[in-house]
């Protein structure tokens, strides 16, 4: 039997923080989710000023990019140089960029998702959380 890593409610707490200070030094308002390697939400936050509907997006692109084992935006990019087919397949929503995996051994163990500012953004700040866990890949 294998055995693998996973996300502790300490790992994503340390990325949620992380993920935070970095919209906050850049006074971007967000919501930050995090999920495990199934998509399944472990974390999420709005933070002041945040548009509603992001508490709806970022999930979704964290579950995209779980599920996908990749980051989100690589899906956009697919759908606009025209492979519209991406937009029927099943359990992804939010195909944006601002998913991005989490990797730990070389498997993905989850992922964080954020909304609220432009999307190369929210990729940033997905990233700032992820680095706080300090994770070779």
């Amino acid at each position: 039997m294998k055995s693998k890593p996973f996300l502790t409610l300490d790992d994503v707490k340390r990325i949620a923080a992380a993920a935070e200070a970095e919209a906050l030094a850049n006074q971007w308002a967000v919501a930050i989710a995090v999920v495990d390697d199934g998509g399944h939400l472990l974390w999420l936050q709005r933070l002041d000023g945040a548009a509603p509907i992001s508490a709806q997006i970022a999930p979704n692109k964290a579950r995209t990019s779980a599920l996908g084992r990749r980051e989100s935006r690589l899906y956009e990019e697919m759908i606009n140089q025209g492979r519209v087919s991406f937009l029927s397949a099943p359990g992804l929503e939010a195909l944006l960029e601002g998913g991005v995996p989490i990797m730990a051994e070389g498997q993905c163990i989850g992922a964080v998702g954020v909304s609220g500012v432009k999307s190369s953004e929210d990729a940033q700040i997905a990233r700032a959380g992820i680095a706080a866990l300090g994770l070779a890949g």
